[in-house]
């Protein structure tokens, strides 16, 4: 059932002598999960099929944990739990008089902290306030600072205490909000650096409220995230090594297991856990304390990812939430259309497809613009052939982006795709070479897939014609052809192109990095923002003409051809496996 990954690292520790064996012990539990994106229940809402996590096998868990160690269990929730799944869309938005899922399952688990995450903060003031407000514990993220008052806008820290001993724990979100994520969602805040922050803070628990075990609960990856001159995306064992004072660093975001120990600049080991996304595993971690020279000390640690799949949904949690599975199950139900074919994410990899250009073709429908970006936001999902039901648009467009139409140069336009190019495709040198961008290590991370680069960065375009190199350098791949209208294409011209708010606020970095258009200068560009999420529009687009055939564009290509084909071959069996 538990996977314990610490190995050798946390084997058990034994510091008894005579004094100590005469004092108190106090046996903590810490269990947290992160990243559940909706996953309430075990059942997948978008492809209509069980579910292998949800927070229903964690309450059957906690149960059991909790007839072992009563108070003495710390619950903590970590962050990007108001987003994924159409039963948080239903509740975020249409639903909107009943308090909120997200604060619902949190009250009933009876957490003790929760951080917040972007995905949360992706929902708009209105919905995330809203949940704050309902939540019985209190909402984490010392980063996060209310203009108004130059103060933290949601607790900075909580203090706990459990048989004697004062824990504190420290919240913090990753500060990339700004540059991903539309400033009306987020407006009268300010996300300050992550590293900077924990050092302020971590002397204030230390010093000032004299906790006797710190606990950091970070919504920010591991590392290797994006890194610009304006943030760092994820900074968890940065943190945990270069700020003394934490012995359990907990984090998420980057949807990838790990637990591991490192040790800190003073010498000092930190426990740190990543239960990764949906409720598949919770991270836990075990601390025997006790007291020397009137100081609690640590004796005993161990620390593991404990795996939710096959624990059994708790029927008591189930039956509490009947009302809101019955209602999301009628919403996801509805048909809104036919497809005549079945459509994948898994073709945008390696040319035009049906899916992707799916999407461009209804940003043009919908916006009018010139040209349209876009890129998979899921690694491998379809939509078979046949009827089209609400269900199905989770997969279309997993994100509640908004809809955008900004101003760009022809040379922009080009250079964006050579940035997004250049992490998606290898400068093959002979016909064996690969031609995608591959790492093998990164086959467990969910963000990346196999890819070296992040796979939902990967924009092709709609509305011109191209084709892509790649034998050339790195910068020198894509060739613009014309509109595809059959309009001559012009590097000097401007032309309305058509994205997500996501990337239209910077996200990626294809229009800072890439494209070259200053970070600030973004919001003076934007001629079109929609009022609602885009998959609502996608929706619209849909129901209105009833019957689908969507295929590829082939308004762009891979060359030379005769090395593209079988390398394309070779790359997808490596991902996919033998189709």
């Amino acid at each position: 059932m538990k996977q314990a990954l610490l190995a050798g690292c946390l084997a058990a520790l034994c510091i008894f002598n005579g004094t100590m064996a005469k004092d108190k012990t106090v046996t903590l539990k810490i269990v947290e999960t992160s990243d559940v994106h909706g996953a309430f229940f075990p059942y997948d809402f978008i492809n209509r099929k069980p579910m292998a996590g949800s927070m229903a096998r964690v309450s059957n868990y906690l149960k059991r944990e909790r007839a072992t160690h009563g108070q003495n269990l710390i619950l903590l929730e970590n962050g990007d739990i108001l987003q994924g799944q159409p039963v948080s869309y239903y509740s975020n938005y249409l639903d909107t008089l009943s308090h909120n899922i997200g604060a619902e399952v949190v009250n009933y688990l009876r957490y003790d902290a929760q951080c917040i995450g972007n995905h949360d903060v992706e929902t708009g003031h209105k919905v995330y306030d809203k949940w704050i407000a309902e939540l019985n514990c209190p909402t984490l993220g010392a980063n996060v600072i209310d203009l108004a008052t130059g103060k933290s806008y949601l607790k900075p820290y909580t203090i706990i205490e459990r048989d004697g001993v004062k824990i504190g724990i420290l919240g913090l979100i990753t500060p990339a909000i700004p540059y991903w994520l539309p400033q009306e969602l987020w407006s009268g805040l300010r996300f300050d650096d992550m590293l900077a922050t924990a050092r302020q803070w971590t002397k204030t628990l230390r010093e000032k409220e004299k906790v006797d075990f710190l606990i950091g609960l970070f919504h920010s990856g591991r590392e290797g995230g994006i890194t610009t001159p304006h943030y760092t995306e994820d900074a968890a064992l940065q943190i945990a090594r270069e700020v003394p004072g934490f012995n359990l660093v907990l984090f998420g975001h980057d949807h990838t297991r790990y637990a591991q120990t490192v040790t800190n600049t003073a010498g000092e080991e930190v426990v740190c856990l990543d239960p990764a996304n949906n409720a598949m595993y919770v991270a836990e971690a075990t601390f025997t304390l006790g007291k020397k020279d009137g100081r609690w000390q640590i004796l005993r640690k161990e620390a593991a990812l404990a795996d939710m799949r096959k624990e059994e949904p708790d029927p008591e949690f189930m039956r509490h939430f009947d009302t809101r599975i019955q209602k999301t199950t009628d919403y996801v139900s509805e048909e809104i259309g036919e497809f005549k074919q079945t459509i994948c994410t898994r073709d945008s990899y390696f040319g035009n497809s049906a899916f992707n250009d799916l999407i461009l073709n209804l940003q043009l429908q919908i916006t009018g613009a010139d040209i349209s970006f876009n890129a998979p936001l899921t690694f491998d999902e379809s939509i078979k052939a046949g009827k089209v039901h609400v269900s199905d648009m989770f997969n279309l467009y997993k994100f509640e982006n908004q809809l955008y139409v900004l101003r760009m140069t022809g040379e922009e336009i080009r250079k964006y795709l050579e940035m997004s190019y250049d992490q998606w495709v290898n400068t093959m040198q002979s016909p064996d070479d690969h031609l995608l961008l591959l790492d093998v290590r990164a086959h467990g991370d969910a963000q990346r897939m196999g890819f070296k680069n992040l796979f939902f960065n990967f924009d092709s375009a709609a509305g011109i014609d191209y084709e892509v190199d790649v034998t050339k350098p790195n910068g020198s791949k894509v060739t613009i052809f014309r509109m595809s209208n059959g309009k001559p294409f012009d590097e000097k011209a401007t032309y309305r192109v058509a994205t997500n708010s996501y990337r239209a606020n910077g996200g990626g970095e294809l229009l800072t990095k890439g494209a070259g258009i200053p970070q600030d200068s973004l919001p003076a560009r934007v001629i079109y923002r929609s009022d609602k999420d885009q998959r609502h529009y996608l929706m619209q687009e849909i129901r209105k003409a009833g019957i689908m055939d969507p295929k590829p564009n082939h308004n762009w290509r891979f060359v030379p051809e005769t090395w593209v084909k079988a390398a394309a071959a070779r790359d997808r069996e490596l991902l996919f496996g033998k189709q």
